[in-house]
């Protein structure tokens, strides 16, 4: 077990290494630890009360509301994937959020897959490096499609 702790912290510094703040970094460490435990539930509250040191409050704050820029965090998680995933295929794919308002943006009424229909909703464009046992997001590769 204390392998795995050693590994887990090389990881961390390496992946948070331009996340400016040492407590920011700490965030980071305990977010990635809850996202790793047992439990289907991986949300702010369900990771909180599985951890030691889980206080709800300081990951719902890493989360959304730290300044860290996320780009190269997950840039270096995607270059550390990449020679694991082998990729031997790379796959585009669109995401679709269903929307009540229309504040947030590209939000329109389009098709919608995740409703299967025309409906109120934004459409984001992905790209995975996949192979056939694993997958990653690859960074800097998302969009919103023109919803016009």
């Amino acid at each position: 077990m204390n392998r795995v702790r050693a590994k887990l912290a090389l990881y961390v510094a390496d992946v948070f290494a331009s996340v400016p703040r040492k407590d920011q970094r700490t965030k980071g460490d305990c977010y990635l630890r809850g996202l790793m435990l047992d439990g289907r539930r991986k949300s702010i509250q369900a990771m909180a009360s599985r951890l030691p040191d889980g206080i709800e409050q300081n990951l719902q704050q890493f989360v959304n509301q730290s300044t860290w820029d996320p780009v190269p965090v997950q840039r270096r998680i995607c270059d550390r994937m990449l020679p694991l995933v082998n990729p031997t295929a790379w796959v585009i794919d669109d995401v679709s959020l269903p929307k009540d308002g229309r504040m947030s943006v590209a939000v329109a009424p389009q098709y919608c897959g995740a409703l299967g229909k025309r409906a109120n909703c934004q459409v984001a464009v992905s790209v995975h490096a996949a192979s056939d046992t694993a997958s990653c997001p690859v960074p800097g590769h998302v969009g919103w499609m023109d919803a016009t």
